[in-house]
């Protein structure tokens, strides 16, 4: 069944973006997408838009990535400017911020009246930045954050989070879902980019978690994979309390009745556990960190979700 719903909804936007073509061929625009880096990441992305049967213009810096994209009818380009020249939707998904530079920079004139959509991970200022770089050289300019592995690129799961132009991401919604669930969150470029950077952050913090407690079952001969069946349903669990967070958080009040006290969270012990297991105590010792700064300003009586004021107030 799942298979099934997949392949109707990427017979549907297929269909889409043949429709939206057919419109701007009418109206005398272009159909062919050019993709510029093929790591893993682009290498899958080309491989939607391949797939799809859309003219993709392909590059990559070293030689030999695009081989498999060819012989299913991806046109490879000798330069990044002849990829460039090639479609009036140019998609980049290179190494860093400063690949982009490296790789546009020479081409601004080739990109003048095209749209530019960066998929590189970037921070919310670079995206920010390229946006003003592209609106200084007349390029229209979408910036996009991956929340999916190369492997996902394709699938209902796979997220793509968009802001920047409105209108592009419009535009090119049914060609965006190919890769992807694409979510837009606004004008300014540097937004979807902060929500990657948010949730990624979240999710590694939540690993590193992980990995210090399969640490600190490992002297007492429990397995990595033992833990992680007893970790996945608990973490899961845990999961609904970000909502209660969430509203002490937008409310302000770390008064209100109900919740688990800063000193009442105290992690001393754990840190010493940890210790005496030999394992590093860093991933949790960071939290007691952030608690105790709040209870040495008197803050202790008040609830654990006022260690994100920690956070906003290094200082504090």
């Amino acid at each position: 069944m799942a298979e099934n719903a997949q392949g109707t909804q990427n017979t549907e936007n297929t269909e889409n973006v043949r429709n939206t073509q057919n419109t701007e061929n009418t109206e005398g625009g272009d159909t062919r997408v050019s993709l510029l880096g093929l790591g893993a990441m682009g290498g899958a992305l080309a491989e939607a838009l391949v797939k799809a049967g859309l003219r993709t213009t392909v590059w990559n810096r070293s030689a030999g990535k695009a081989d498999a994209l060819v012989a299913h009818g991806a046109v490879e380009a000798a330069s990044a400017a002849e990829a460039v020249r090639a479609s009036r939707l140019v998609v980049v998904c290179l190494f860093d911020h400063d690949s982009v530079h490296e790789v546009l920079d020479p081409l601004v004139g080739d990109l003048a009246g095209r749209t530019l959509v960066n998929l590189t991970t970037t921070k919310p200022e670079q995206a920010r930045q390229l946006a003003a770089w592209a609106a200084e050289a007349g390029v229209a300019y979408l910036d996009g954050g991956i929340m999916a592995v190369p492997s996902m690129i394709g699938r209902p799961e796979a997220s793509i989070l968009y802001s920047g132009s409105e209108e592009v991401f419009r535009r090119h919604e049914a060609l965006f879902g190919l890769w992807a669930t694409g979510t837009y969150y606004g004008e300014d470029a540097g937004l979807a980019s902060l929500y990657d950077f948010a949730l990624l952050s979240s999710m590694y913090v939540m690993f590193a978690g992980f990995l210090h407690g399969a640490a600190l079952l490992a002297p007492a001969g429990v397995s990595a994979g033992r833990f992680a069946q007893m970790a996945a349903p608990w973490l899961t669990a845990m999961t609904g309390g970000f909502a209660g967070f969430a509203e002490v958080v937008d409310g302000g009040d770390y008064t209100v009745a109900g919740q688990q006290s800063l000193e009442f969270s105290n992690l001393g012990l754990f840190v010493e556990a940890s210790a005496e297991q030999g394992v590093s105590a860093e991933p949790i010792a960071m939290v007691q960190r952030l608690i105790q700064r709040q209870v040495d300003a008197g803050h202790g009586t008040e609830g654990f979700a006022r260690i994100i004021e920690s956070l906003k107030n290094p200082a504090v």
